[in-house]
């Protein structure tokens, strides 16, 4: 379609290069802008167009365009707000999506942008805005439905209007009445409060009472006689005959019709396919409740103009005026226009050039008219961030069977995959330990593991009453805060569960687990230290890829490998993970494109391999579903601008972000639902309700009430007071209407948690590094190590110790603890953490030393802490052990260690002598962190061994405090 000078109103010059409203009133026919004052008051006598512009996540602009009549508007005025919308789409590019609106049917797109309602006013622009002003307030009576926004239309205020189906408001001088018929449900009722605080802001300037009547309860209370009262006394509602009540009958069939020269002809074949539509024509499908008109991108504008008035006529013809009207352009379909066909073709809807918009942005750059943002918005950024404390304590099981076993620490973020785990991660809240626990499937695990590894880990959720966030990962799609939680995380081939060696035993497949022995290739990718993988490939050259590092290794034949496109902090990587995987051996660096022939005789014939990095799923946009769930069929609709509010406790959600899939589900929604959660978000995935190709395997949260992650609320402006309340949404909302906003919950507020993200910088500084970090492809790698490491690498028992080559990066916070039978560590004190990571940063800081705990897995319970007068505020207990068998949450008894020789120094905090905590001990403390051994000593004898006090020594860089730890052997 040309653009051209004409074709351009003055009013729309500038408009959508900004996200946010725009709104112009039809005056004289022509669009004058509406002050943002006055958005959301609508007159009936006028027709307006309303502009909506949305940033997407891509850092394009997305435009929907709604022209909304009046019902007492003029023909040739609404005629002229339908030409004008035309006229706004081109001065945008061609590529906005139209609705036409009319008032008290509006879409719920529509309503959703003047939140919690509009209500039209009498009057207009043609008699000059002139409407009955009564000179004592006159009561209004107005009817509300539905149940994600609410359509409010005035009735007359007598008793006829009321019903048993919808909500009826009664606004009168001092107060203002809500009666809820007694066949509406809950949700509709909560949704009406919301209109009624809008009355009493808008028109009573806050100050009115309000009162809540139930339909049949008579005259049960003072304040249902008096609503009574204005309609005359009680006298019951009469039930509606059998003519008046609405039959759902079975939509029809879509229809399309071809528009040639203003008339609609029928479009014949058998089903419909995107191959009928032409892009120099214009076309109506008709779908019953919406009529939509299609027009070609090669259509011009007086064809686009015709279209939208053929569509006008061919609605009255049916005599259904009050149909919604949508107009799209070919290239910007919608996802429930696509659906009517039968088969569409991918990527149909983005083959469109920019050449639309970049012609419009000229045009109005030469009338002087600022145009920057009009191609295009900025884009959006693409660092990942975490969203979740890291600092917590993390449990793993290995699923054999119908059963699942406790991992030691030190085996704990080595998975395989053939199996399946279950993981349990406990971190701080805003006000209480919060639970994370999900499942992890690898890709060669077997379906009876998958399906036992989710029924325990439901079971685990249960046995916290739900107080928890569930989810399942598959290999090779994890998000961002799993590995944040892993840390470093390695992926072996094969299995070791009892399940995957007796199916691969029955199908005679080769057994390719990993041995230390045996011929095994690693791809090592990551950020940094907080968040690094080796993931076991195929030793084939086809693995290799110039983006990545690469461990190879035969025994004890080790080289390792860096792609051309690598950068320096990824090689560091591989030297971090060979600590892991291949300690105390020497290994050879080559770079691509040097290798030696041992390494070729090794890996195979050198062959073509990729270059471009692995892509993952990014997010998009996020779209809010609400789900209603019976006999195994799914139905959801689209909740439009969504916020908290949105959320009913009585209802289940679905939060789309195309990488992850939320499942928000409710207090007050009954078990067995919350039980089908995890079924209704594999519906959800198959359906693939927005045709964005969701993958079977993409990862799935099931959010529960009250316990909401950071990286779910984030989508929100989140109040976690609003999900501590009790009762149903309308007793919620009635709550903080009559307390004037104000939450009243009985839930004590906690220090402020850990902040998120804060991730430590992937190397070290160039000053940190040690010599021996060159990367030459012909240097020999030999890890030079001090008696104290070398006995941690032995015994390789505690992965928190950090086993490498070179000195560690500046810490920024602490890692995740592991809280197993075998190694108990307690969780850090966030403001421990502050001073600790101060004390790095050479900021003087007051000592830091954990308290030693042990925990009987058989009783657990937790014994209070003492609070310090000079140390932080203690840290919340180590996370629960929660067995498949057990019945209830329960914390583990923390009990002192009471050897001879130990006790407890000035500060309440436990201290052991010196020769038990050192590393070459024949008698070590078990329940310790082995990072901080120094911590435990007793102030006189840490200021004996290392010559200055507790404060001193935690004011020295952390490298000079690592040196003399090694030097004492207690690191």
């Amino acid at each position: 379609m040309s653009v051209s000078m004409r074709d351009l109103d003055p009013a729309f010059q500038g408009a959508g290069q900004k996200a946010g409203l725009e709104i112009w009133r039809i005056e004289n026919f022509r669009p004058v802008p509406v002050p943002s004052s006055s958005y959301g008051k609508f007159y009936m006598g006028d027709s307006y167009i309303v502009l909506k512009t949305t940033a997407l996540k891509s850092g394009a602009l997305r435009h929907d365009i709604h022209y909304w009549l009046g019902k007492d508007t003029s023909q040739d005025e609404a005629g002229a707000a339908a030409i004008k919308t035309v006229e706004l789409d081109a001065a945008l590019g061609g590529r906005a999506v139209q609705y036409r609106e009319i008032q008290g049917h509006e879409t719920e797109k529509f309503l959703s942008y003047f939140k919690p309602c509009i209500i039209p006013l009498k009057g207009g622009f043609a008699s000059g805005f002139k409407h009955h002003e009564a000179e004592e307030y006159e009561p209004r009576l107005y009817v509300c439905r539905g149940k994600h926004v609410v359509h409010v239309n005035e009735v007359p205020c007598t008793r006829s209007s009321l019903n048993h189906d919808d909500i009826f408001i009664l606004d009168t001088q001092s107060k203002i009445f809500q009666f809820s018929g007694s066949n509406s449900s809950i949700q509709e009722r909560a949704k009406a409060l919301e209109v009624v605080q809008h009355i009493k802001d808008t028109y009573h300037h806050g100050k009115c009472d309000i009162a809540a009547i139930e339909d049949g309860k008579l005259m049960a209370d003072a304040e249902s006689g008096e609503f009574w009262g204005f309609f005359g006394g009680f006298a019951p509602l009469p039930r509606k005959t059998a003519n008046e009540v609405k039959k759902n009958a079975d939509p029809a069939p879509p229809k399309l019709f071809r528009l040639e020269k203003g008339q609609t002809q029928p479009v014949e074949a058998d089903s419909l396919t995107r191959d009928l539509l032409l892009t120099n024509r214009c076309y109506i499908l008709d779908c019953g409740a919406e009529v939509y008109v299609w027009m070609g991108r090669s259509t011009s504008l007086d064809q686009r103009k015709s279209a939208g008035g053929a569509a006008e006529e061919f609605v009255r013809s049916l005599d259904r005026p009050k149909c919604h009207i949508i107009r799209i352009i070919e290239g910007f379909e919608t996802v429930v226009f696509r659906a009517q066909f039968g088969s569409w073709p991918e990527n149909a809807a983005v083959a469109v050039s920019e050449d639309g918009r970049g012609k419009v942005a000229a045009l109005l750059k030469r009338q002087g008219v600022n145009v920057k943002g009009l191609v295009k918005a900025a884009p959006a950024k693409d660092e990942p961030e975490l969203y979740i404390d890291c600092t917590g304590n993390l449990q793993v099981w290995r699923v054999n069977g119908n059963r699942k076993t406790l991992l030691p620490a030190s085996e704990q973020t080595k998975f395989y995959s053939g199996d399946c785990y279950i993981f349990q991660y406990s971190y701080p809240g805003e006000d209480k330990e919060e639970y994370l626990i999900g499942t992890w499937f690898g890709k060669q695990s077997i379906e009876e593991e998958r399906v036992s590894a989710t029924t325990l880990a439901t079971k685990m959720v249960e046995s916290l009453k739900f107080s928890s966030t569930q989810a399942r990962f598959y290999e090779g799609n994890e998000p961002i805060q799993f590995f944040a939680i892993f840390q470093s995380f390695i992926v072996f081939k094969g299995g070791l569960s009892e399940g995957y060696k007796k199916f691969i035993a029955e199908k005679e497949i080769p057994d390719d687990t990993y041995t230390e022995e045996g011929l095994a290739l690693f791809r090592v990718q990551g950020s940094g230290p907080d968040n690094m993988q080796a993931i076991q490939v195929d030793a084939v050259p086809s693995s290799l890829n110039s983006s990545y590092c690469y461990i190879l290794h035969s025994g004890s034949t080790v080289f390792t490998w860096t792609g051309n496109l690598t950068t320096p902090e990824a090689q560091e990587l591989v030297e971090r993970q060979l600590d892991i995987i291949k300690p105390n051996l020497q290994s050879k660096t080559f770079k691509e494109g040097a290798e030696s022939p041992q390494f070729w005789e090794l890996l195979g014939d050198k062959t073509e391999y990729p270059s471009q990095k692995i892509a993952r799923v990014t997010e998009s946009d996020p779209h809010l579903f609400s789900c209603n769930f019976s006999k195994g069929d799914l139905k959801v609709t689209e909740i439009h601008n969504f916020s908290q509010d949105d959320l009913m406790t009585e209802d289940v959600f679905i939060l789309d972000i195309h990488s992850d899939i939320f499942v928000w589900v409710g207090q007050e929604v009954d078990t067995k639902t919350k039980k089908q959660a995890l079924t209704i978000a594999e519906k959800f995935v198959e359906r693939d309700l927005l045709h964005e190709k969701l993958s079977p395997q993409v990862p799935v949260y099931i959010v529960n009430e009250g316990s909401e992650p950071p990286f779910f609320t984030r989508f929100f402006a989140w109040d976690s007071g609003k999900s501590a309340m009790h009762g149903n949404s309308f007793e919620r909302k009635l709550t903080l209407l009559k307390g004037g906003g104000t939450l009243v919950i009985d839930k004590p507020k906690r220090r402020t948690p850990a902040s998120y993200g804060g991730r430590s910088s992937s190397v070290p500084d160039k000053s940190q590094r040690s010599r021996s970090m060159s990367f030459s492809p012909d240097r020999v790698r030999v890890r030079g190590r001090s008696p104290a490491f070398n006995a941690l690498a032995a015994t390789f028992e505690n992965t928190n110790a950090r086993n490498l080559s070179t000195p560690p990066p500046m810490a920024r916070k602490l890692y995740p603890k592991s809280v197993t039978p075998d190694s108990i560590k307690v969780a850090p004190k966030s403001a421990s953490i502050a001073a600790l990571t101060a004390s790095f940063e050479q900021t003087p800081r007051d000592p830091i030393i954990p308290r030693s705990r042990k925990v009987n897995s058989e009783s657990p319970k937790e014994k209070p802490p003492p609070t310090p007068t000079s140390t932080p505020t203690p840290a919340p207990a180590p996370a629960p052990t929660l067995e498949s068998n057990s019945k209830e949450n329960s914390m583990g008894s923390i009990q002192e260690d009471s050897k001879e020789g130990e006790g407890e120094d000035e500060e309440g905090l436990t201290i052991y002598p010196y020769e038990r905590l050192k590393t070459t001990t024949t008698e070590p403390v078990a329940d310790i962190d082995v990072t901080k051994r120094e911590t435990y000593l007793s102030a006189s004898e840490f200021k004996e061994k290392f010559g200055m006090t507790k404060d001193a020594f935690y004011k020295l860089p952390k490298w000079k405090q690592n040196k003399l730890k090694m030097a004492l052997q207690l690191f």
